[in-house]
């Protein structure tokens, strides 16, 4: 009993090291998100708010990558997630954060989990998430790890994300984390009057632009371009 006492003592030191390591990278992380966003050509456009690096500097990213991959969990780039998708880079996630503009009981839909990463840092912010996942495994493991982590305010499914969530429509704001050829319609119709959607548009495997979209009151789409970006392409049967 001693000895296995011993084990356990041992154990959690580490894991309690491993904990301080992981809260150091990831403020350090933050303070690059902060240097970075001073230098990014949008950045005037677009600086990122307290509360969006304050979300940033709480989620545990290194929870939500797989294991080979959390040595780099604080890096600014993205990270493969497995079955040919990635989670973002940092301060992409910031910045579609920021685009959006949430308040605290806005409810959000987020097209692709992945990791589930970006619907964290949302729910944070945010009253509800719903986010979809196209690929079971990811869907799957997604769901385990964020319920695992204590988020009680995301929920998630497995499903194509183009047709959206329509549910829990209307949304005040929409993020889709892979790049479609052209801005889905249900995704339009899903949002609120008033809502903002961030979406990279472009073709597979090539530079995309990151869109912003705002939805007037009267229905009317306002579109501005914030940047290119690079994601992996949104699939589904469409």
């Amino acid at each position: 009993m001693r000895v296995l006492a011993a084990i356990l003592l041992f154990v959690s030191v580490l894991a309690l090291a491993d904990d301080g390591n992981y809260t150091a990278a990831r403020a350090a992380m933050v303070e690059e998100l902060w240097l970075y966003a001073k230098f990014v050509d949008d950045a005037d456009e677009a600086r990122i708010s307290k509360a969006v690096m304050a979300s940033m500097n709480t989620v545990k990213r290194h929870e939500l990558v797989p294991r080979s991959e959390r040595r780099y969990a604080y890096e600014n780039r993205p990270l493969p997630i497995g079955y040919g998708q990635t989670i973002s880079q940092p301060y992409i996630v910031a910045l579609m954060t920021q685009l959006i503009d949430v308040d605290a009981d806005d409810v959000v839909l987020e097209v692709g989990t992945g990791s589930g990463y970006q619907a964290a840092i949302l729910a944070e912010l945010v009253g509800h998430v719903y986010s979809i996942e196209i690929i079971p495994a990811l869907a799957i493991r997604a769901k385990q790890d964020l319920e695992r982590l204590g988020y009680k305010n995301i929920i998630t499914k497995l499903g194509d994300g183009y047709y959206g969530w329509e549910e829990h429509a209307p949304f005040d704001a929409i993020i889709v984390t892979a790049a479609a050829s052209h801005v889905p319609p249900p995704l339009i119709d899903q949002l609120k009057p008033g809502g903002r959607m961030v979406i990279p548009v472009g073709e597979r495997f090539m530079t995309q632009t990151l869109l912003l979209l705002e939805k007037t009151e009267k229905g009317e789409v306002i579109s501005r371009q914030h940047g290119a970006v690079r994601f992996v392409p949104l699939t589904g049967e469409h």
